[in-house]
């Protein structure tokens, strides 16, 4: 038996932060209200910090297997280790695609031999796998590219849409921009070389058409379903007050960065769904504020320097975030944009309960002890050479902020702060997932505990 004693921390609870002691036993959170001189194996001392629970970061592309020039998941789960991030969900569109309940497996091997954090892999949607998406076991859900993909992993025929929500049980998400749109404004704007005809090629039409599209069949099927990537604010009709079937995310991308930063980072921002207006971050960040979007991620997708220093349209889309993630939010609420109940509620709890993942998401008695300290007063500025990830950049480099992890803990174990660095011994387990609890809607009081 092992104890961890948190001593004098600001706990960040759902609804308060209170200042006590945490008491960690055998990996689980056994006292949110210890007595401080409650004896432990190992007390942190965390006077001046917050504790939070573990970021989970339920949209991530961590290459592995096949693109691991780019990203695999030693590098990228050392990322998550040092952003506060403690479980991530990897969506299926690796080399070869994860489009079988083996292809999930195999990934998972990967991983358990990789990997500092929890993980758990989505299985993916072609037009004609639905045999295969109700035959695998213990996944978040399915994923469906709506556009923004090749080869068999996009789905975009109504009819191929229509079976996989009829016939299928697991949790939907989906990348929503219509092809048909994309692929004519592309042809309409062929020949062009300007990064900012990205957002014009993925512009609000093929977003709005292509979420429209996929929350009607959730609805018409009662099907659980989650919008990836919020990029537009005339999409937030689409998802708000849209229980108990629909859910829908934001990326920091999306918040932070419009076409009018194209002149500045050129492709660093190039992602899809694209970039859209300030307006449309005003929007979306309002909509995470009155909750009609519940969940943060980030889409980390990194590619080489060189990769996306190619003229447009050759540059790829995607950047990496995971280990700048929950500082750019800690920066927000300094700036009093929200409040740190909130960070935690949309990059811990929300995740957890859309994705059914037992034990995590909160500071709880019998929840899992993923857990990240942070200091609200530290100010560190993002350095490309500094980053953890393997591309070795981020589209934040110079740009300051105040609030940062400095420890991160998985199952109580202390996996990376940012004096001692990374424990190179350790590895994440396997995410739990329980469908059965109903997802985010019908989960108020958190996603619960194995029972």
């Amino acid at each position: 038996m092992s104890r961890t004693l948190f001593r004098h921390a600001s706990i960040v609870l759902p609804q308060a932060v209170t200042k006590g002691s945490l008491l960690v036993e055998d990996g689980k959170i056994l006292d949110i209200d210890a007595d401080a001189n409650t004896t432990a194996d190992e007390v942190v001392e965390c006077e001046g910090l917050h504790l939070l629970p573990g970021v989970i970061d339920d949209q991530v592309h961590f290459r592995d297997p096949g693109l691991t020039h780019k990203e695999d998941l030693a590098t990228a789960s050392h990322a998550c280790a040092a952003g506060g991030v403690t479980s991530f969900l990897e969506m299926p569109n690796t080399k070869p695609p994860a489009v079988t309940g083996e292809g999930v497996r195999a990934k998972e091997r990967i991983a358990a031999e990789k990997s500092l954090v929890n993980y758990g892999f989505y299985i993916g949607a072609t037009p004609d796998n639905v045999d295969e998406l109700n035959t695998v076991k213990d996944v978040p859900g399915i994923k469906i590219f709506i556009g923004s993909s090749t080869g068999n992993l996009l789905v975009d025929e109504q009819e191929a849409l229509e079976r996989i929500f009829a016939e299928t049980t697991l949790p939907i998400c989906a990348h929503c921009e219509d092809e048909t749109t994309v692929r004519a404004n592309a042809e309409r704007l062929a020949g062009t070389s300007d990064i900012a005809d990205h957002s014009r090629i993925r512009n609000e039409e093929a977003a709005i058409i292509a979420t429209r599209r996929a929350t009607e069949l959730a609805h018409r099927y009662k099907h659980r379903f989650h919008v990836l990537h919020v990029s537009t604010a005339a999409e937030i009709p689409l998802v708000a007050n849209a229980a108990p079937y629909v859910t829908a995310e934001v990326c920091l991308h999306h918040l932070f960065f419009n076409v009018d930063d194209y002149p500045r980072l050129g492709s660093r921002i190039q992602m899809n769904p694209s970039i859209k207006t300030a307006k449309d971050n005003e929007g979306l960040y309002q909509a995470l504020l009155r909750g009609d979007i519940q969940v943060i991620a980030t889409d980390h997708a990194p590619h080489t320097l060189e990769e996306k220093s190619a003229p447009y349209p050759k540059s790829p889309s995607g950047l990496p975030a995971v280990e700048n993630s929950l500082a750019l939010m800690l920066h927000e609420v300094n700036s009093g944009r929200c409040s740190i109940n909130q960070v935690a509620s949309w990059m811990c709890d929300a995740p957890a309960r859309v994705w059914g993942i037992v034990g995590k998401g909160r500071l709880e008695p019998g929840y899992d002890a993923d857990l990240v300290l942070v200091d609200m007063n530290e100010s560190r500025t993002i350095r490309d050479a500094e980053q953890h990830t393997k591309s070795k950049w981020s589209p934040w480099d110079s740009v300051t902020l105040q609030g940062w992890p400095v420890a991160t803990f998985v199952g109580g174990h202390r996996v990376y702060d940012t004096k001692q660095g990374f424990d190179e011994s350790f590895r994440g387990e396997k995410l739990r997932f329980d469908h059965s609890r109903g997802g985010y809607w019908a989960t108020a009081d958190g996603i619960g505990i194995a029972e």
